[in-house]
Formats: C-alpha cells, structure tokens, sequence
C-alpha cells in the first residue's frame, strides 16, 4: 500500500472530479492521501473532505504563500481546531519560509515561528515548505529545541542538509522531481539517504512529473514516483515500499 504524504487535493481544481480520483487511487493500492493546510479559509474544507473519504488525512497550518489573508487571530483558530481534532490531525502544516516569494520575510519568519510554538503545544510534527531556505529553517528549528520531527516536504538540497533535517527527527519527502533527469542532485542525495528517511508525495497539483509538464498533477502518479525512486536505491521493491509506508506513518500522528 502506498502512501501519498503531500498531496492538496481540496483545491478547487479538482472540485469536478475528486471523487474519481479518489476511487482511482484505490485501485492503485494508495491507501492514504495526506492533505496539507495552507490558509484558514480552507481548514474547514479540509476536514470535510477527510471526514467524507476515508483515505483522506489532514494537517493544518499557514503556508508562506498565502500571507496576504493572513491576520493574528488565525493562531488562536489554529489551536482551537488543533485541540478539538486532536485525535484526527496528522501534523502542523504546510509551514516553513521561501525566499523566492514577495511576501515579507520578517513576517514569515514571526509566523512559522508562531506555528512551532502551538505545534510545541499541542505534541505535533511539522510539514515544512522551503525554498533556497534550509540554512534558516535549520537554524530557526535548533534554536527554538523543536524536537517533534516531521517531514520536509519536496526536499531538494544537499547530502549534509539533508542528514542534518534526520538527525532533527524529519523524514524527507520525496516528489517528482526525482523523475527527471536534470535533477542530478537531488536524484544523488535521494540515492544516498537511509531508506529509513524517505516518504513519498506528488504534491498535487503542483510539481508535474516528467513527461506531464503544463498538467495538473494527481496523487494517480504516485507509483510513478515510487517507480523513479526504485530506479536510483538498490534495495527489493517489497523493501522500498513498506519502508516508504512505514516512514510516513511514523512521522505524523493519528495514521
């Protein structure tokens, strides 16, 4: 059974045909689809979905890109909803910082801070974003002692950066970047890391696969990303697989 770590399937864009998908990755053998939070005007969409399809898992959080709705009380709404569905929320997330992004930096770094104090609070992992921003993530975890791991979504970086994210308690998230072939670095350090570190996602969808650019990406193509991963590690398929399961359900809560 496979588990997609990181897929938005709550966005509008598959409003249409979510339910068909959903019975697709059935037939995959994907057995559970975890949905990020990315703005408080979402979350409650979230929960409703997970709470009509049985595959379906949710975190909840405040991703940078969506700073511009952004307002104070959404941390007092976030731990409201952290608390009541203590027994059905997988993780604090998607948070973290991107560089690459007009949104203020000083103001990111105020809310992912803020969100690592209430998922502190409230004994959860974290789903972290980043982007050209492992060195402060990194640092801003150390210094604030979060010690409840997590996953970092979509890694791409370095061997060390990489190790350094485990020695932390994360596992690192694996997409499709892995499928193409310019992605050399990435594909070496994926290569390189204990299978014990690696989970799968599509992030769906964003983050196309090889061959799909300019196309919605689905949590359908996960197999394809664990096929791309098979490529590169030299474990048995069976081994890649339930390692890749068992990775996730260890680093989030409530799987």
């Amino acid at each position: 059974m496979l588990i997609d770590s990181h897929c938005h399937l709550d966005f509008s864009c598959f409003d249409h045909d979510r339910a068909e998908i959903l019975g697709s990755c059935r037939k995959l053998t994907i057995e559970t689809i975890v949905i990020p939070g990315t703005q408080a005007n979402q979350w409650q969409k979230q929960i409703n979905l997970c709470h009509q399809h049985p595959q379906l898992r949710f975190a909840l959080g405040i991703h940078p890109y969506f700073l511009d709705n952004f307002e104070s009380e959404h941390f007092d709404k976030l731990s409201h909803l952290l608390n009541q569905y203590q027994n059905e929320v997988v993780a604090l997330g998607e948070i973290g910082l991107d560089t690459h992004i007009d949104v203020d930096w000083k103001l990111q770094i105020q809310v992912f801070e803020q969100q690592l104090i209430i998922a502190k609070e409230n004994s959860l992992p974290v789903i972290l974003h980043h982007r050209k921003s492992h060195n402060q993530l990194i640092r801003i975890l150390k210094d604030k002692n979060f010690t409840q791991g997590g996953i970092v979504h979509a890694f791409s970086g370095s061997l060390h950066e990489a190790q350094t994210y485990i020695d932390l308690g994360f596992k690192i998230g694996v997409g499709g970047s892995i499928t193409y072939a310019r992605a050399s670095k990435t594909r070496n350090t994926i290569a390189e890391l204990p299978l014990s570190s690696l989970v799968l996602e599509t992030d769906a969808p964003d983050m196309p696969l090889m061959g799909k650019q300019g196309q919605r990406n689905s949590p359908e193509y996960l197999p394809e990303v664990f096929e791309s991963l098979l490529a590169i590690r030299k474990e048995t398929k069976q081994e890649v697989l339930e390692a890749c399961s068992h990775n996730v359900k260890v680093s989030l809560a409530n799987l």
